[in-house]
């Protein structure tokens, strides 16, 4: 099999996912179609070069329905044979296209693809494509359904993560991401969200407090106490009996935030690359996927990673850099004890508390993130991974160029 490059990547600024967010007017096909303008301007004026377009897209329905990464791309005036496909894996969708068309590469079946994801949080909310895992009793009940934060919670109680270090953790990922942003870290890689008036909407990401510390945090009261108090903590409890309580401890400012934004990813071949006057940047040298228990659902990028680790034949201690998504501090914290790591090349840049979690986009976005920072740092190889919905976990290991 051959090689998958990765030559490029682009991503917007993340908005906050209200009303009142400075992306709120944007529908998710133009935040795609912008983003696919601007990788066509820096990297690939000849968008005919390009296979297929692959989009993580977490709630695909309304405005982010029908096939939005074939429209965008039609809309943004590429090459009409370009194809387009979205894809769900919950909030690893995002990487999970950056793998999907890895593997169209490596197999020979495509030369050039971009992958990444979108979500307008604000325009098409959390769980507007239903499902029957949350809604149905008949499937729910058996399976011991409970909602994430629950399981956050869970997370924290079973492996004793208390509120100050929940919270310490969150202060930290403002501090490293507001600080990441004052040095220009994301400069080469953030494109700004015009308005239709062509004025810039947004040019950073909206949601960085610096000034976030565990003091400013303590005020904020859990958010998932009132869902364990309905009955969840109970189906929970009867997975976990070794525990008398779940302690509540996550709540907005130690959780991921909800916001819009996009990203995309440019791979190929070392022969479309070179064919595009492409210089290679990364190569993707393994991932894998992985279930794991579904109540508990969110300790699965440990495994994930593990498992994309003997893939490639490396150990953690192989690897330079490392982001994983924070859907809440917890996650974060068991990842670096399962994989008993060096808090110091976790998340470098802050991290989804600080900048935000569009579903369907961050797992390209932190993609982009760790071969950024790798490149700054002199460094080669990076991991990147996510807990996923449903007890699942994805985790890619990328290697410099």
């Amino acid at each position: 099999m051959t090689d998958a490059f990765i030559f490029d990547h682009l991503r917007t600024p993340r908005g906050r996912g209200r009303a009142d967010g400075a992306l709120h007017s944007v529908t998710p096909v133009r935040l795609a179609t912008g983003l696919l303008q601007a990788l066509e301007a820096r990297a690939i004026p000849d968008t005919g070069r390009v296979d297929d377009v692959i989009l993580g897209i977490v709630g695909p329905v309304g405005e982010q329905g029908q096939c939005l990464p074939r429209i965008a791309a039609i809309a943004a005036g590429w090459d009409e044979t370009v194809a387009g496909v979205q894809v769900n894996r919950f909030c690893a969708s995002g990487l999970e296209a950056v793998n999907m068309a890895a593997a169209k590469i490596m197999a020979g079946q495509a030369d050039m693809i971009v992958a990444g994801g979108v979500e307008s949080m604000s325009r098409v909310p959390i769980l507007s494509d239903g499902g029957a895992w949350g809604a149905d009793p008949a499937v729910a009940l058996p399976t011991h359904f409970v909602p994430q934060g629950v399981s956050a919670d869970l997370i924290a109680t079973l492996w004793g993560y208390d509120r100050g270090a929940l919270d310490g953790y969150a202060a930290e990922s403002h501090r490293r991401a507001a600080a990441a942003w004052a040095a220009g870290h994301f400069a080469g890689s953030v494109v700004p969200v015009h308005g239709r008036d062509g004025q810039i909407l947004l040019a950073q990401d909206e949601t960085i407090r610096p000034g976030t510390s565990v003091e400013s945090l303590a005020s904020l009261k859990p958010s998932f106490a009132g869902m364990g108090a309905a009955g969840f903590d109970r189906v929970a409890l009867n997975r976990y009996p070794q525990l008398d309580e779940i302690v509540h401890a996550h709540h907005p400012g130690n959780s991921s935030g909800i916001v819009d934004g996009a990203a995309a990813v440019l791979l190929g071949t070392a022969a479309a690359g070179a064919a595009a006057g492409l210089r290679p940047r990364a190569r993707i040298r393994a991932w894998a996927e992985i279930g794991s228990e579904p109540t508990i659902m969110l300790t699965a990028p440990a495994e994930a990673a593990q498992k994309a680790l003997r893939r490639a034949g490396m150990t953690a201690a192989d690897i330079d850099l490392f982001e994983v998504n924070e859907a809440f501090a917890a996650i974060a914290l068991r990842f670096i004890e399962a994989l008993e790591l060096d808090p110091g090349k976790v998340n470098v840049n802050g991290g989804a508390i600080a900048m935000g979690h569009p579903l369907g986009a961050t797992g390209a976005i932190i993609l982009g993130t760790a071969l950024d920072e790798l490149e700054r740092r002199g460094q080669t190889t990076a991991l990147v991974t996510l807990c996923v919905g449903a007890g699942m976990g994805v985790a890619t290991i990328i290697e410099r160029i």
